[in-house]
């Protein structure tokens, strides 16, 4: 039985990143899953938002502006509104001072939080319960937060759905770029400068997949130095790749969702396609592939070079780890995960293999 009550109301707190957010989703599904009458809600920063704004397993969506700490008069609206939802209890899956005073604002007489090396800044000195992870995947860590509840979990899910607009959004868009029912798609940005993919070395991926799958490109983007990336590998590719039209988040995830396949870097995007269920190629260097790569069977990674330090640190460093990475790599993976022989020098997990339930 939960350690909790079956109506407690319960704040999630996990502000940014897109892939960050992504890789806690599974909690709000196996919280409503145990406690099927509790009052969930959740707190996020800026744009993200428009990913969970319509989640079936939500009740409250409380959307931050970036940079709100910096904020007295904002910081005061939040507590003021946080108050009068009266939590029961805050999970703190960021780890950050920021995260952990949103949760603290709360006046949540539980305030669960990660311990150890992961509970960073003053978060553990916010929060009143500590957790250590042990698993090695980031969802699955995450999913550990909620053992203090007594939730097990039985299975993840992510629950993403499109919305109408958005479904016809992509049908349209698919139309415009004329692109068949089966259709591959690369995402050649990233957060970090450390994660960053060569643009020309993309082109020849999706001359791969065109010439060799016959499976024609589109590249998607955000932002003016994405747009000119993804410009150059349309140029180089052949012939093989479009240019995606400027896409919001939930219209990428529902473009996303119609995709044979998915090829980036760690990403917002990656992590939004794995979400709704697109076989994924994700390309690592700065952060280790089983901690942040693609969840779900039938995904492929990619890593050559790993770096080790801080997230500071990995956040910084050159492009050293990426520039291992080869073409023939990342078209070796995608042939995995397309139903070809597995290759040395690639991790890949079957299309009929699943994960172990948390």
């Amino acid at each position: 039985m939960p350690s909790v009550e079956p109506t407690a109301r319960i704040l999630i707190v996990r502000l940014s990143a897109i892939g960050d957010v992504m890789h806690a989703l599974p909690m709000i599904n196996a919280l409503r899953d145990a406690l099927p009458q509790a009052f969930l809600a959740w707190a996020v920063e800026g744009r993200t938002a428009d990913l969970l704004r319509s989640h079936r397993a939500l009740d409250e969506l409380i959307v931050l502006p970036r940079r709100w700490l910096r904020s007295p008069r904002t910081v005061l609206d939040l507590r003021h509104k946080l108050r009068a939802l009266e939590f029961d209890v805050t999970i703190d899956a960021q780890g950050l001072s920021k995260s952990a005073i949103a949760a603290w604002l709360s006046g949540a007489r539980r305030r669960i939080g990660l311990g150890g090396r992961d509970g960073r800044e003053i978060s553990t000195w916010l929060n009143n319960e500590w957790v250590v992870p042990r698993r090695s995947h980031i969802v699955e860590r995450n999913l550990e937060l909620l053992a203090p509840l007594g939730v097990n979990v039985s299975s993840v899910r992510f629950d993403l759905e499109d919305s109408a607009v958005d479904r016809l959004v992509a049908i349209k868009l698919l139309e415009a770029a004329r692109l068949p029912e089966r259709f591959a798609m690369i995402n050649p940005g990233a957060g970090w400068p450390s994660k960053l993919w060569p643009a020309d070395r993309y082109a020849g991926v999706a001359r791969y997949l065109g010439q060799q799958r016959s499976l024609r490109t589109l590249v998607v983007w955000a932002g003016a130095q994405e747009r000119a990336w993804a410009e150059q590998i349309v140029s180089e590719s052949a012939g093989c790749a479009v240019l995606a039209p400027q896409t919001s988040l939930t219209e990428l995830a529902a473009v996303a969702r119609r995709a044979t396949i998915f090829v980036s870097s760690d990403s917002g995007p990656l992590h939004v396609a794995a979400a709704v269920g697109t076989p994924c190629v994700g390309l690592f260097g700065p952060m280790p592939e089983e901690r942040n790569g693609p969840y779900g069977a039938g995904n492929a990674t990619v890593q050559r070079m790993r770096l080790e330090g801080t997230s500071r640190s990995r956040r910084t460093a050159g492009p050293e780890s990426m520039a291992a990475i080869t073409i023939a790599d990342v078209t070796s993976a995608c042939d995995q995960v397309l139903g070809r022989k597995i290759v040395a020098g690639v991790n890949f997990r079957p299309l009929k293999e699943s994960r172990p339930a948390v």
